[in-house]
């Protein structure tokens, strides 16, 4: 750092104001800042490095003032320069910090601080060829410093030059003594090896790096790893003898290895991706698998795989081999485990089969058959447990809860019972009753996590915010609570409350919690930064590689898909229906006599200025608790804690725009990308970007109703348009006219006749059929009556799917609750609204929706009669009628509904 321009104890005093800012002494840099201006007032080094140490202390404002008049008093100064460059860092704004980093090193090339920091930033914003040039300067300027040669070498690795780096990690082996480092280092050593040999592999130089392996093994320090690359290079090589030795010596080490088994049968010529295969490879699959369950007779992977290959009389054999000692043992996730079987034909079936003679034989005997030992009274608690779980992945939701409810008469303290009761009740459509469980289940046991977070997603699901936060803050720290989940990334929690918000149409809220989600994105974008430096002093190279292979696509994640996907459907129905603008509320409240215009006034003020007078006393309070390194302990106040900033924007589809970018960019194969791409442009006016989307929907699914519903609508859009007048519209149309008859569904056909050949191809689907009543509807407003008939024509038949599940009701619930908001909202017929909630409310009993005989709303009203009932209250009073059940309190629920009842009202 400089200070060369000043007297000898200033340029002291300016070292120990560098020394303060590295040792984090921010006052005691501060005082020594102030020292020295008191007799150089416009030296710019010293400005600039007070800047950055207020900085440090969250005075931003008065850090860029002070470091832009550093700037300016001394332009020639690389201090000056790196340091605006560091307060840019600091705020994320990289491509100005490479900038001013770019400026320092004009006036001084060879400062190797200032390359490592460009260095940095240069990975951070994936600009690789600088990077590799920066780092190639690095290595030039100090070449006896290992983590410029592994820097370079990665640098040339990233810019898809491994054969380069490769070279280089050789150049810098033969700069070490005897071909080996110190005896401290040779764990990083052979990370380094591991790294090289991977690159090889990379490369497709498979020999070689296996010859490099076999050379270098005596000195690599992690043999599993080794071991991994040696096997993966031997099956490449097709040397599969010895890949298959290697995956036995593999599995003695690790014999519940899934992915060691599948790597031996693919040695042996055995393993087929969809899971097909000829009875010649099954008879030689179950020697092998026979042969290996002798040898790891303890391994439970041994005999979970055969089942997904075995069929008919032997995979009954083999599951119920498997299925016995965990139901005797109660392992609860022994449905999951099995759950991958459902989707093979016939497999469901046998499951079904094969533990229902368990149950008979146990309830007449205590024992499995054709065994004299009996059963823990346990097991039949466990059969009945997973019984439960298969008819509710069958859609049988009455059996699943007459099973569950056996269970719970059997063994009333077991906390999955009533989890899983909660969750089919939840797929049967009685979300609050399904809330109200799950709350019982958590009371059962306070202290565990998971049955919390259990709950208080189920509330959520019910639209019961309020009583979910409450939950969820339970397992947070003290103080800021909410704030305590955001900062925590809690976010299956944020796209659960925004997703209930947006459902209530409360869009602030629900833009919040997915705004809140999209921070957190770019939060882990963020969060790497510290590993480009810490990886390369570390060795741990090819998990920093994997790293930033990973934050490249860290935006298809699903969550943020999610996140994206919410907020834009806000934006959409701010689009749609905008709140009052200011102009529209000047001319209502000119309406109003003067004395209530007045009285308004006041009170908005008296509103604005409670408000301004709270956030200061909260932001003096934040000053206040400042610790003695100068940091902040409290964090920035919330100044809009139920969003209604967010919906304050001039253009909502242009934010919508921001993030569907991200989508198209992430997430193309999404069919919901398309889908929003398509919703976005068309109320943009973007005729041929929204043909652009309704393309890509029909790639990805061109039998979908949304697809269809699309495809009309967007040649009905064009053909209502005046003719082309500008050579823009022109062209446009001469896309359109091209574009056209490349949908098999319209050429040569009309809207109306395509309209009519889906219906045709899609009688039996209730989605596919409102989709046509819905277009019927939009092309001849005339025929609203035709629509609701072709509606209400739809038949509820037992369909078989994939001969998996065995036959089940055709309808889902989700699209009977979408066909009657259509009835209701868009057509406005109340009466087939009624009919139709009156059908459903048949075919799905539990459901609060349609307000079934056994749904909880149905119950609660009845009760309401002889007692009122607390919302979401103690189960033992709000659930009753033919799946009644009772719990023994354990004194949790009466504590805690003075809470519930406060959240509720």
């Amino acid at each position: 750092m400089g200070g060369a321009s000043l007297p000898p104890k200033e340029a002291n005093l300016f070292k120990l104001i560098v020394k303060s800012y590295e040792t984090k002494q921010y006052k005691k840099g501060l005082k020594a800042a102030d020292a020295i201006l008191k007799k150089f007032p416009d030296h710019g080094e010293t400005l600039s490095m007070k800047g950055l140490t207020l900085n440090c202390m969250d005075r931003k404002s008065e850090a860029y003032e002070l470091v832009r008049l550093g700037l300016k008093n001394d332009l020639k100064s690389h201090v000056c320069w790196h340091v605006y460059g560091l307060l840019y860092r600091s705020d994320r704004e990289y491509r100005e910090a490479i900038k001013c980093y770019r400026n320092a090193l004009k006036i001084d090339p060879d400062n190797i601080e200032i390359l490592r920091d460009l260095s940095l930033l240069q990975a951070q914003m994936r600009d690789l060829a600088g990077f590799v040039e920066t780092r190639q300067q690095l290595l030039t300027l100090k070449p006896n410093h290992r983590m410029n040669w592994i820097g370079f070498a990665v640098a040339h690795h990233l810019n898809f030059n491994g054969s380069k780096a490769v070279d280089i990690l050789e150049a810098y082996e033969g700069t070490l003594e005897d071909d080996y480092p110190p005896d401290n280092e040779r764990s990083e050593h052979g990370e380094m090896l591991l790294y090289k040999i991977s690159m090889l592999e990379e490369c497709g130089l498979f020999q070689r790096a296996l010859e490099e392996l076999r050379d270098k093994e005596s000195k690599i320090i992690d043999k599993l790893s080794c071991k991994e690359q040696e096997v993966s290079l031997l099956e490449k090589l097709g040397h599969f003898d010895e890949a298959e030795e290697s995956y036995r010596i593999l599995l003695s080490m690790n014999p519940d290895n899934y992915r060691y088994y599948e790597g031996l049968q693919r040695c042996m010529q055995l393993y087929s991706e969809n899971g097909q295969y000829s009875s010649e490879d099954i008879y030689r699959l179950e020697a092998l698998y026979e042969s290996m369950s002798k040898q790891y007779s303890r391994s439970s992977a041994v005999k979970r795989i055969p089942l997904d290959f075995l069929s008919g009389e032997k995979f009954r054999v083999a599951a119920g081999n498997y299925i016995r000692p965990f139901l005797t043992k109660g392992v609860p996730s022994l449905f999951s485990d099995l759950s991958p079987l459902y989707d093979h034909p016939g497999k469901a079936d046998i499951l079904e089969q094969l533990i229902l003679e368990l149950e008979h034989s146990i309830t007449t005997t205590g024992g499995y058959p054709g065994r004299a030992d009996k059963e823990p009274p346990s097991t039949l608690m466990w059969i009945l447990f997973y019984l439960a779980l298969h008819y509710d992945r069958r859609g049988q939701h009455e059996l699943a809860l007459r099973k569950i409810d056996e269970a719970i008469e059997h063994t009333p303290t077991v906390i999955d019972l009533y989890s899983v009761k909660s969750r089919i009740l939840k797929h049967s459509g009685d979300l609050a009753a399904a809330a109200a469980l799950a709350d019982e289940a958590r009371c059962m046991d306070l202290a565990d996590r998971y049955v919390n977070s259990e709950c208080v997603k189920r509330m959520l699901q019910a639209d019961q915010v309020v009583l979910a936060e409450k939950t969820a803050v339970l397992f947070t720290k003290d103080g800021e609570q909410h704030n305590n989940l955001h900062d925590m990334q809690c976010m299956w929690y944020e796209l659960a409350a925004g997703e209930s918000y947006l459902r209530q149409s409360d869009l602030g809220r629900a833009l919040k919690k997915f705004l809140g989600v999209e921070k957190h994105y770019a939060d882990i974008t963020e969060d790497q930064f510290d590993f480009h430096s810490y990886c390369l002093r570390k060795m741990t190279l090819r998990t920093y590689v994997e790293m930033l292979k990973f934050q490249d696509r860290l935006h298809s994640h699903s969550y943020f898909r999610k996140a994206a996907a919410g907020a834009i459907k806000c934006y959409l129905r701010l689009y749609d229906s905008p709140s009052k603008s200011s102009a529209e509320e000047d001319e209502e409240m000119s309406r109003l006599p003067a004395s209530h215009k007045k009285k308004l006034r006041q009170k908005q003020r008296k509103a604005e200025a409670r408000a301004k007078k709270e956030a200061e006393v909260k932001e003096e309070s934040n000053v206040t608790a400042v610790s003695k390194s100068g940091k902040r302990n409290m964090k920035p106040v919330d100044m809009d804690p139920h969003g209604e900033k967010l919906l304050q924007v001039e253009d909502p589809l242009m934010e919508a725009t921001k993030y569907l970018k991200l989508l198209q960019k992430h997430s193309s194969d999404s069919f919901e990308t398309h889908l929003l791409s398509f919703e976005v442009n068309m109320r943009k006016q973007k005729i041929l970007l929204a043909l652009q989307a309704l393309k890509h929907m029909m790639r990805l699914d061109a039998d979908s109703s949304e697809t269809h519903r699309c495809l009309i609508k967007f040649f009905h859009k064009v053909g209502s348009l005046p003719a082309p007048v500008t050579d823009t519209e022109k062209l446009i149309w001469g896309v359109l006219e091209a574009e056209r008859p490349s949908f098999s569904q319209l050429h040569g056909k009309s809207l109306l006749d395509a309209n009519n050949l889906f219906l045709e191809a899609h009688q039996d689907s209730l989605r596919h059929r409102t989709a046509v009543a819905e277009m019927m509807i939009l092309m001849e407003p005339s025929k609203k009556s035709e629509a609701v008939n072709l509606i209400e024509e739809s038949s509820n038949g037992l369909v078989s799917s994939n001969g998996a599940l065995g036959p089940v009701r055709n309808w889902r619930l989700k699209d009977c609750i979408e066909v009657h908001e259509f009835l209701r909202r868009n057509l406005d017929d109340h009466d087939a609204a009624s009919r139709w909630k009156v059908r459903c409310a048949e075919y799905f009993p539990y459901s609060t929706y349609f307000e079934g005989i056994h749904s909880s709303a149905v119950r609660s009203s009845a009760s309401h009669q002889i007692h009122k009932i607390p919302e979401n209250g103690g189960i033992n009073s709000s659930i009753s009628g033919p799946h009644a059940f009772s719990v023994p309190s354990n004194g949790n629920v009466e504590k805690l509904q003075a809470l519930k009842n406060l959240a509720i009202h």
